[in-house]
């Protein structure tokens, strides 16, 4: 089951064209630049649903279904990627959060459910193709420039999620200067918000049509345009049932899903538990804001450290130990005075956007460096797991207790970090191995 490639170095060596080498880091500020544009805005968004969209929960249901089909629609991300090739799947994907936005100016049932249902579709598509498209300029910026793949994997994954961890920062800062006058209801504050995130989002789709398409990511017969629902089905089983006959994949699963289940913690229960009841409504931004600016700073200080399995098992479990400090904090916690009330709830968000940098940065460099052959698969398994415990905890926080969803997620971080334990200690020497 511990399928090794134990001959084979982290780097697969290829022939270059000519005597050229190329930069491929102009991709990666592009990359990065179009995500924080366009998340900026949906971050945001997402972040409001539950106080705008309040008729019948219509915002935080339809997050719910947002994730169900972000789920759902990740068992055939990777067969659309390597249909349209990584580029053409970025551009594909960023339709859906346009009119994800483009519904929130006139919300309701027949516009955001629809909207829900399609986004949740094209994020699946989106990020399975970030991973695929960073990982594979990774390799060629490793190739064409003699570098230990490891080490430039870990730095454009800290480059790219620290500058998209930004968005956290400038989406809130601008919901908190259009809607200042906290009347979030108000309908010109808001037709003005979420046109100025249309924007946004347009901006970002034009600066991603200027990737360069990465060779070699398809072959040949990947791109060969006959289709029939006998080879859909194979290439559903190949991309998605047999990752998970992979001991590594299935051990890195419940890291995985409890990644999902802390970002969806943070933007469902501490917002509503911790920051609202101490800061206010209006404070809800800036806790989100300090939450964004220290996930930023870990990605881009994680992915700077960032070498090979040694380097992500310190890191992750430092992340780890913050994290689990930080929950039996909150299940003991009790509303401060004074100016405690303030620095409370802000210094959970930072250490909480600690951990979320941390998790965010490690994860994707993990899975490039152990699933080198399957990039579509192994991403589409990311965001599966990822997205299906966002939605679990969508569906469940309004029938379940504060207490029982903590208690739950220590569980789930405990056993997530004795499952990537596991790993280190079966795959560790192959590793020491390459970095030697």
């Amino acid at each position: 089951m511990m399928a090794l490639d134990e001959e084979s170095p982290l780097v697969d060596h290829q022939i270059q064209s000519g005597n050229q080498t190329v930069n491929h880091g102009r991709d990666i500020h592009i990359l990065s630049w179009a995500f924080l544009l366009i998340f900026l805005a949906y971050g945001a968004a997402q972040n409001l649903q539950s106080t705008l969209n309040t008729d019948g929960d219509l915002g935080t249901i339809s997050l719910g279904i947002l994730y169900a089909s972000f789920t759902v629609s990740s068992l055939f991300a990777s067969s659309v990627v390597r249909k349209l090739g990584s580029k053409n799947a970025l551009l594909l994907g960023t339709t859906g959060y346009w009119l994800y936005i483009a519904a929130n100016l006139i919300p309701s049932w027949y516009t955001m459910v629809p909207a829900s249902l399609y986004l949740g579709f094209a994020a699946a598509i989106l990020w399975v193709g970030e991973g695929t498209y960073l990982t594979s300029t990774a390799r060629s910026q490793a190739n064409d420039h003699k570098l230990h793949e490891g080490t430039v994997i870990g730095h454009f994954n800290g480059e790219f999620w620290g500058i998209f961890a930004a968005h956290q920062l400038v989406g809130n800062l601008l919901t908190l200067a259009l809607l200042k006058d906290g009347a979030e209801g108000g309908t010109s504050g808001t037709t003005l918000l979420f046109t100025v995130f249309l924007g946004s989002m347009t901006l970002g789709t034009v600066l991603m049509s200027f990737l360069k398409k990465r060779d070699g990511e398809e072959t040949e017969g990947d791109r060969d345009s006959s289709f029939s629902f006998y080879t859909f089905v194979a290439s559903l089983w190949e991309q998605v049932v047999t990752p998970l006959c992979d001991m590594r994949l299935l051990l890195i699963v419940p890291l995985i899903a409890f990644s999902g289940l802390q970002q969806a913690f943070v933007w469902a229960e501490f917002t509503k538990y911790y920051v609202q009841p101490s800061l206010g409504e209006s404070g809800v931004g800036g806790a989100m804001a300090v939450y964004g600016v220290f996930d930023a700073i870990c990605s881009l200080a994680a992915g700077r450290f960032t070498s090979g399995l040694t380097s992500i098992t310190f890191i992750v479990s430092g992340g780890a130990f913050l994290q689990g400090g930080i929950l039996i904090w909150l299940l003991n916690y009790s509303e401060p005075t004074g100016i405690l009330r303030v620095v409370y709830p802000l210094l959970i968000a930072a250490v909480w956007g600690i951990g979320d940098g941390v998790l965010m940065t490690q994860l994707n460099a993990l899975l490039a460096m152990l699933f080198k052959h399957n990039m579509e698969g192994t991403f589409a398994q990311l965001k599966l797991w990822q997205s299906a415990s966002i939605a679990v905890v969508f569906f469940l926080s309004p029938y379940i207790s504060l207490q029982t969803m903590l208690f739950l997620m220590l569980a789930a971080l405990v056993l997530s970090l004795a499952g990537f334990l596991f790993l280190v200690l079966k795959v560790e020497k192959v590793f020491s191995n390459h970095v030697s």
